[in-house]
């Protein structure tokens, strides 16, 4: 008798975001599927801030709900604050984060998992991979057991030999009192993939008891909160917690150079690259030593605990050293530890080794997802996971491939970008990597995603009808604005007081409130618009999304031809064993690159790190384009 059943669709390895993602996107579109963790405790853990969403990170997570993905409820149903970053720039930057509980959040994910259909749960170390014939047929775990497999889904985290530092003190582990996972790497090297390593770090958690605010600035959140989900089935917070920021100062920096000597950043320790854009504290005031203090935002872990996370201090330097140079910051001054920053280095596998459905290109059924192909950041992994197990599902089930363009989602950028250029250092998403923002903004994610996951058996009939009725709205009210005419007597005051030339004749809605200087709140005066508004009983949502489509229209459709030309390239494919050799007139650096990365599209061709457009020439030429 088996522990398990014969033959699962999909195995997913590991209990991360990218996991939960993965197996929730698996088991909703039918597959039965397996999920296998080191630790069932620790199911969807914020290894490091107590937070979700972001700059670009935020229209990821939109993108995952609109898929049909769970990231956006459960960061709704266990937030404690709400912000929309850069509403002082234009709506593509707009950028909606949430505070999150940190223990709510992993107790919400594991009892949504646990309500899962077609889900199980296994908890050990899966130190293998069965593999014939080149294909995937299962994991082997550390007690021997075997567990077959039609697909695999590898979302290992910081786990595969992972090496937490502290100092000059290192030992293996895959998050703070947790062992590393091993076995795994050995066997894909031998299986003829590249591997690397990477480092990440995580600040010292506090008790928020011996900190004194008063000396902190307060940093609320948002007047009107909004949320993450487009589903009905979650609310905006009608109450926040608020979190703090204070400074570090010269005195600091002074205190922090003590430890250098023992710091494995500088002792040659560590070797491997951080994330360039969430730098160390020593890394920061080394870097930039002509700042004299670096901002740290004070973040509680929930709504009841006291434990406080130190966001701006993730270092790897020795105990002491981090405890006496924290105590030099204004608030700090007695400040207790939970327990000190650490650094952990870890396994990854270079991203060029995989498919646009995040299947590797060297063995068939496996798929990669999360901080194991190079990335860093919850929300990056959560849609790689997403994505895999959606892909993972349509394969064993015979099925056409899920994937998405640059211009139809910052995942599809983001996976491009991973496949096509490859990452040296953990990759971190933001708007400046999409060249079309301003159609993948925040607002508009179900519009882009929802009718195609719905195709394909993942969004639900209930969220595609909910997202064709705020279309349809946002549309009637745009449509209202095209065909409702005003007279200058009517407006002429307002835009007056805004600062607008006057109109000398008689125009439409639309004219008026395409000007920059005019907003919804300017329009709502006029009766017509307030009558229209009150009679369709429309929510924030569709008027918002409304006035965006007014005030950015010429944006929209001059990136949207753009987009449009650049489909062109991506619908000319490029055979599987098409030879590079042969194209004499390619540069050498183009033929070993295409050969590596083996493009599926011309389009993709384009964005390969040393192909350039004549290369390109000579590929449209020799395809008779």
């Amino acid at each position: 008798m088996s522990l398990f059943q014969d033959t699962y669709d999909v195995i997913v390895v590991g209990a991360g975001h990218a996991g939960c993602e993965a197996a929730a996107a698996a088991a909703n579109m039918g597959s039965s599927t397996l999920l296998v963790t080191m630790n069932l405790q620790t199911i969807a853990q914020m290894s490091c801030n107590p937070a979700m969403g972001g700059i670009a990170k935020g229209q990821i997570v939109r993108e995952i709900d609109a898929l049909g993905g769970y990231s956006g409820i459960v960061s709704d149903k266990t937030a404690i604050q709400f912000k929309m970053l850069n509403k002082s720039k234009g709506p593509a930057m707009w950028s909606p984060r949430v505070q999150s509980d940190r223990m709510r959040f992993a107790e919400e994910w594991r009892l949504r998992l646990e309500g899962t259909p077609n889900l199980d749960f296994y908890q050990e170390m899966v130190s293998g991979l069965l593999v014939e014939n080149n294909k995937v047929v299962g994991v082997t775990t550390s007690l021997g057991i075997k567990v077959r497999g039609r697909s695999v889904v590898l979302t290992n985290g910081t786990f595969l030999n992972g090496l937490i530092h502290i100092g000059e003190k290192q030992f293996g582990g895959g998050r703070a009192g947790e062992r590393p996972a091993t076995g795994i790497t050995e066997q894909l090297l031998d299986f003829g993939f590249d591997s690397g390593r990477m480092k990440t770090g995580t600040p010292p958690r506090v008790d928020g008891r011996s900190l004194d605010f008063s000396k902190m600035i307060i940093q609320p959140g948002d007047d009107v909160p909004e949320k993450f989900s487009y589903s009905k089935e979650t609310s905006p917070l009608t109450n926040q917690r608020p979190c703090h920021m204070s400074y570090t100062s010269p005195e600091v920096h002074d205190l922090l150079r003590e430890g250098f000597d023992r710091s494995p950043m500088f002792n040659g320790r560590i070797k491997s690259l951080g994330p360039r854009y969430c730098p160390s504290i020593e890394d920061k005031i080394n870097r930039f030593a002509d700042k004299d203090r670096h901002q740290l935002f004070v973040e509680p872990e929930g709504w009841d605990t006291c434990e406080i996370y130190v966001n701006g201090f993730s270092t790897s330097l020795p105990e002491d050293v981090q405890f006496k140079a924290l105590r030099s910051v204004a608030g700090f001054e007695n400040v207790k530890f939970f327990r000190p920053g650490y650094a952990i280095e870890y396994d990854y596998f270079p991203p060029t080794q995989l498919k646009h459905t995040l299947e590797t290109k060297l063995v068939s059924g496996l798929y990669f997802a999360g901080q194991i192909n190079g990335t860093t950041g919850y929300e990056e992994a959560a849609s790689q996971g997403l994505m895999a197990g959606m892909n993972a599902h349509l394969k064993v089930h015979d099925q056409e491939p899920f994937t998405l363009q640059r211009d139809e989602a910052y995942i599809g950028v983001l996976i491009d970008d991973l496949i096509t250029k490859g990452t040296e250092e953990p990759y971190r998403m933001f708007t400046s990597r999409a060249e079309y923002r301003t159609l993948l903004r925040q607002d508009n994610a179900d519009e882009r995603l929802t009718p195609r996951s719905h195709k394909v058996g993942l969004a639900s009939e209930e969220r595609l009808v909910t997202m064709e009725k705020k279309r349809e709205q946002s549309d009637n009210l745009v449509k209202f604005f095209e065909d409702t005419s005003i007279l200058p007597e009517e407006v002429n005051d307002i835009l007056e007081e805004r600062g607008s030339s006057p109109m000398r004749q008689s125009d439409k809605m639309f004219k008026v409130f395409s000007r920059p200087q005019i907003h919804l709140e300017d329009m709502k005066q006029f009766k017509k618009v307030a009558a229209y508004i009150d009679e369709h009983s429309l929510e924030r949502n569709v008027l918002e999304q409304a006035e965006i489509k007014v005030k950015y229209a010429g944006y929209i459709a001059k990136e949207k031809a753009n987009a449009d030309k650049l489909q062109r390239l991506e619908n000319i494919k490029i055979p599987d064993n098409f030879d590079y050799s042969k194209l004499k007139s390619l540069s050498f650096e183009a033929r070993e690159k295409l050969s590596k990365i083996r493009p599926t599209t011309i389009s993709q061709a384009s964005r390969v790190s040393g192909v350039s457009p004549s290369d390109i020439s000579v590929m449209l030429v020799y395809m008779g384009r």
